[in-house]
């Protein structure tokens, strides 16, 4: 069985921050890092969606943790296909991104910058996943397959998980096909946990495409998914009852892979790290074998 890392999607979300989970003194910038990696393995960093990361943060995050820590880093918004902004860009590739923003070249040289800045976690041992989210309107086809396509080969020799955040990729026809799709260009499929009332939820699938490397993301269930601000989409408190509903799936993905990475994105106050803690303990907690008299439940997913 693989490792099993536990951690969230943030660990300087301004809630979070002002939720007190962070000591007196350890609130500054160095202060939250190291508190954090005291308690959790990895990390998700969400900025790098936003904007280019910078070298020297990767050398910071790396002389602020532990060796053996990881961080999974999100991919810039334009590599994913998402609106992103001009500003978000560097000065000098503005222009080429207001005339086309998806241009091979464009994103040729922004990728040669967004690993550049990354290096120091990688030479340091310290890069999980790159971890690319695509949008809810990237579903399956020809184009979206030349998309993966296109990352695999300008990615090659990076560790890349993906996000489907269209839910047809997991529906029970095409689950397979999706799954040995990702197999073939040697990325590992992320799994997720959200609210499954709200229009076009993702199917809480536990799919393995790699043997290095499982994720889930556990989103919250929130039935303001898809609408209303960032703390409606995410508000969730996770009950003991939830998570001891994902041990299975969470046990026979780590039997699958040699690491598997689980993250909480329910990011309002101290609900991830809460809830993070929670599973933490959980899984560290055998498992119970199941009754003489009943057979065992076949595995779900791929």
């Amino acid at each position: 069985m693989g490792d099993t890392l536990v951690g969230t999607c943030s660990w300087t979300d301004p809630k979070l921050v002002a939720s007190g989970w962070y000591p007196p003194g350890r609130r500054d910038a160095e202060g939250r890092l190291r508190y954090y990696a005291e308690r959790f393995p990895v990390v998700e960093v969400d900025s790098t969606y936003y904007g280019l990361p910078s070298e020297r943060n990767s050398l910071l995050w790396a002389e602020r943790t532990p060796d053996g820590f990881l961080f999974d880093v999100k991919a810039f918004s334009l590599f994913t296909g998402h609106p992103t902004r001009a500003a978000a860009l560097p000065a000098d590739l503005r222009a080429l991104h207001g005339r086309c923003p998806d241009d091979p070249g464009l994103l040729d040289e922004l990728w040669r910058r967004f690993t550049t800045a990354l290096d120091p976690l990688r030479r340091t041992g310290r890069l999980g996943t790159l971890l690319f989210q695509f949008p809810p309107w990237f579903g399956p086809g020809d184009r979206s397959v030349a998309v993966l396509q296109g990352w695999s080969r300008r990615a090659a020799g990076w560790p890349l998980a993906v996000e489907f955040r269209h839910p047809e990729w997991w529906r029970p026809d095409l689950r397979q096909e999706s799954a040995d799709l990702l197999t073939r260009l040697g990325m590992s499929a992320v799994s997720v946990d959200m609210a499954q009332s709200v229009a076009d939820a993702v199917p809480p699938v536990d799919v393995v495409s790699t043997p290095r490397l499982a994720v889930v993301r556990f989103h919250g269930r929130s039935p303001a998914w898809g609408s209303g601000s960032k703390e409606d989409r995410f508000r969730h408190t996770y009950t003991a009852d939830e998570l001891t509903g994902w041990l299975p799936r969470l046990r026979a993905m780590a039997e699958r892979s040699d690491e598997l990475h689980v993250l909480f994105n329910n990011c309002c106050a101290d609900a991830a790290v809460r809830a993070a803690e929670t599973m933490s303990g959980l899984l560290a907690t055998p498992a119970a074998p199941p009754p003489a008299h009943q057979p065992s439940l076949p595995l779900t997913g791929i």
